[in-house]
């Protein structure tokens, strides 16, 4: 398994869960003089990341791109791929497909979660889950063009009424025709949900693409109350080998939050 951390350049999302917010160069920077193998990068657009520059990042501190969100489509824009009106749906496939596919020219995968939205109103759940297989379906084998997956994340029941649990999530995910869409495991939101995170994560098996490595209050790990070595034996139990990637809140500041983050990963 391998460490990320993330790095934010929204400014509508400011103080939200991510580390380090001064910018690409700011984020390599710190991320390689800690020892973290990679970032995870959220932009406002695609067109906001500059391919060129984070290549050249990449190859100045020997970093890889663990994936990149799609958050800003939902944070700046409130687009979401269940909304009610069609031209809105459409803008957020929009959104997420020019995102994979500057992602996918980094070899990362794109990540869909706050954009995914929720059932509401005349929106019944049937409808809601209609519209995001086809997505799912199109925007995974987009990805796959590629070469990269498609990393789908369950959020806590607070933020979706979507899927909130990793069997759940998993069941629906097995029935797609496109085999390029991988769960995003956020133990952040499963501490919320699950009664056996690492149970869980074994009932997804691997389908597990990708890992926020969060603590139970959505900080450090070490800094809340998450067991964390019954979640990593599980994780080698059905041979994961990907990020385990800070998307926390940078408390009691980036620095430190980073630093707790990289002791942690080292530990277990």
């Amino acid at each position: 398994m391998k460490s990320a951390i993330t790095v934010s350049l929204i400014p509508q999302a400011k103080g939200g869960p991510f580390v380090f917010w001064n910018g690409l160069a700011d984020g390599f920077a710190q991320a390689a003089a800690l020892g973290f193998d990679a970032v995870e990068i959220f932009p406002p657009s695609a067109d906001a990341l500059d391919v060129a520059e984070v290549k050249a990042l990449m190859a100045q501190h020997g970093l890889a791109v663990a994936a990149v969100g799609t958050g800003g489509g939902w944070v700046i824009h409130k687009w979401t791929l269940t909304h009610g009106d069609p031209a809105i749906r459409a803008k957020a496939r929009e959104f997420i497909r020019s995102i994979i596919d500057a992602a996918g020219s980094l070899g990362a995968p794109t990540i869909l979660g706050s954009m995914q939205g929720r059932w509401e109103g005349e929106v019944t759940r049937d409808q809601a889950l209609a519209w995001l297989r086809e997505a799912l379906e199109d925007l995974g084998e987009h990805a796959a063009r590629h070469g990269v997956p498609f990393l789908y994340e369950f959020l806590n029941r607070y933020e979706t009424n979507l899927f909130n649990r990793a069997g759940d999530t998993a069941a629906f995910v097995r029935t797609l025709r496109t085999q390029n869409v991988r769960i995003l495991a956020d133990l952040f939101h499963m501490n919320i949900e699950e009664r056996d995170i690492a149970a869980a994560l074994r009932e997804a098996g691997a389908l597990v693409g990708h890992v926020h490595f969060a603590d139970s209050n959505r900080q450090a790990i070490g800094l809340g109350h998450t067991v964390i070595e019954p979640i990593i034996a599980a994780l080698r139990d059905i041979g994961y080998t990907g990020y385990l990637s800070a998307e926390i809140l940078p408390l009691p500041d980036p620095l430190t939050a980073a630093r707790q983050t990289i002791e942690s990963f080292k530990k277990v």
